[in-house]
């Protein structure tokens, strides 16, 4: 951020008083500018033994298999913003939300929050940001070609606690790998 949103004067990067981090600070109104992590919302679809994937038809990672999820938006809760998605990448109807798994990515600033749901009805298909949608037992995920490590764990995740018959709530921080 170069210019403030409230009077277009410079910012500069400061520790505000009575704060300990750095902010974007107005040089003229003194506003000071947060910035918080974005909140990714979606759904583990449920089908039987099956659950619902969506092959991504958009950057970044396209044309890998991912769960329906994306940035929720101002104005709607967590839960609407999971059925959204789900709705635009899936055309799913879902029902039955259950919050699952909050995987903190702090290197991204973003956490994502996944519901189990249940398809109400077998009549998904692609949205415009998905090329291909398809039910997968455990036996079939393409495990190898999964978009995102939260994806990977969700399901990771589902599959272990299926057999136990128990679906607590999973919460956990995925770090920046140094490659």
């Amino acid at each position: 951020m170069k210019f403030c949103q409230s009077c277009g004067s410079t910012v500069n990067i400061l520790i505000p008083d009575g704060d300990n981090r750095e902010r974007h600070v107005c040089t003229s109104c003194g506003d000071i500018h947060y910035q918080n992590p974005n909140i990714v919302a979606g759904c583990l679809p449920i089908w039987q033994d099956k659950v619902l994937l969506c092959k991504r038809a958009i950057n970044p990672r396209y044309d890998y298999w991912t769960l329906p999820a994306g940035f929720m938006e101002n104005g709607e809760s967590l839960e609407q913003a999971a059925l959204r998605e789900s709705e635009e990448e899936a055309n799913a109807a879902l029902e039955n939300l259950r919050l699952y798994t909050i995987i903190s990515l702090p290197h991204i600033s973003q956490v994502y929050m996944m519901f189990l749901a249940d398809l109400k009805n077998t009549d998904f298909y692609p949205g415009v940001e998905s090329l291909e949608t398809q039910l997968f037992s455990e036996e079939e995920i393409p495990w190898t070609e999964l978009a995102f490590k939260t994806i990977d764990t969700t399901l990771q995740n589902f599959f272990i606690d299926r057999k136990k018959g128990s679906f607590p709530l999973h919460s956990s921080i995925i770090e920046k790998k140094n490659h």
